[in-house]
């Protein structure tokens, strides 16, 4: 990595290093509410967009140039992971993801295939590569994945759902089964993020989306030992940072004690930001509520500002990434989003 990626906002943040002003990008930064994105997004589907390096590429490029944001992040998905395992994936509009045979037994979680990301995914890094060549030399790249629960959830309730209902009943009900299947997807999500720092990026982010559903003590039993072999297997390779939506009870138990913990605790608007320094997080990443981007110009400032202020109260030696609490929504006003990142780089 070179010296100016290296002493770059971002990644001295990641490191609990002090900057001359919070670095800031922003989860879903290219999306539907950007109209470039739009005119791409028109040419093709959207796992056509994920899977056609050039205009994941493009997308990506235009959102950190508009935008002027301190970091990129990868256009892609969390769910075309599971394509090559054997999983049948569409995108429905207006609906979401779907997945048509979802898992349902011992056998169908057997059936799973556990291929080489670099081999099964190679659209993936073929973007990587051209949006580290078109990026400015000091904008980190970041990489993600989905963690190991969300996935399971997605591949079992088959799309979106209220309750978990399947997902907590296997989980809860058959612990040999939930056993396989973490250890299938912890190698997967290991295996692919392992390919994206060999591609490119200067950072991953581990999206655990939907584990806000469980409580402390399930998510301490079944999910994060899988979490925290997925960071340990990263550990010293690039930051780590770990975020999920309605973790408030869980902030310390994903920090815990020792060598398995993110480098970067990423809070949800939910959740004050002094929680995570709380929880012994070495930075924290937020939290403005995606919906106050709807609010007129003066009123997200003011949010914003509200946001900045937690982070000052932080202690000394811990990292701060201005940031969403939860993806832009479509809709957005594209020019409060430029506000807010312009009024982070004023701060």
């Amino acid at each position: 990595m070179s010296d100016v990626l290296h002493n770059s906002r971002f990644l001295k943040a990641c490191r609990g290093e002090s900057t001359d002003v919070p670095p800031v990008w922003l989860m879903r930064q290219a999306g539907r509410y950007m109209p470039e994105y739009r005119a791409v997004r028109a040419q093709t589907d959207f796992l056509g967009l994920c899977k056609t390096p050039e205009l994941a590429a493009q997308v990506t490029l235009d959102a950190q140039r508009i935008l002027g944001v301190d970091a990129a992040i990868l256009f892609a998905d969390l769910l075309p992971i599971l394509e090559p395992m054997g999983m049948k994936l569409t995108y429905e509009e207006g609906e979401g993801p779907r997945i048509h045979n979802p898992l349902r037994s011992p056998a169908e979680i057997d059936a799973l295939a556990t291929p080489d990301p670099r081999q099964s995914m190679p659209f993936v890094g073929q973007a990587i590569k051209l949006i580290r060549a078109g990026l400015p030399a000091d904008v980190p790249l970041i990489g993600f994945a989905g963690a190991p629960f969300t996935l399971a959830a997605y591949a079992i309730e088959g799309g979106g759902s209220r309750n978990y209902v399947h997902a907590k009943s296997l989980m809860l009900g058959d612990g040999g089964a939930w056993r396989v299947l973490m250890e299938k997807f912890t190698a997967q999500v290991i295996d692919y993020l392992r390919a994206q720092i060999e591609w490119g990026v200067q950072a991953v982010q581990l999206f655990d989306s939907w584990v806000g559903c469980l409580g402390p003590g399930d998510f301490k039993q079944h999910v994060l030992p899988w979490v925290q072999k997925v960071i340990g297997a990263l550990k010293g390779k690039v930051p780590v940072i770990y975020f999920g939506t309605g973790t408030a009870t869980l902030l310390h138990l994903v920090i815990g004690e020792g060598e398995t913990v993110p480098d970067v605790l990423g809070i949800d608007w939910h959740t004050p930001l002094e929680a995570g320094w709380q929880a012994g997080a070495r930075a924290v990443q937020g939290n403005l509520d995606p919906v106050a981007l709807f609010a007129p110009r003066e009123v997200v400032l003011q949010k914003t500002r509200e946001v900045l202020a937690q982070a000052a109260r932080r202690p000394a030696g811990v990292g701060y990434i201005f940031n969403l609490g939860h993806g832009i929504l479509p809709h957005t006003p594209v020019d409060n989003v430029k506000a807010v990142v312009e009024c982070v780089h004023g701060a």
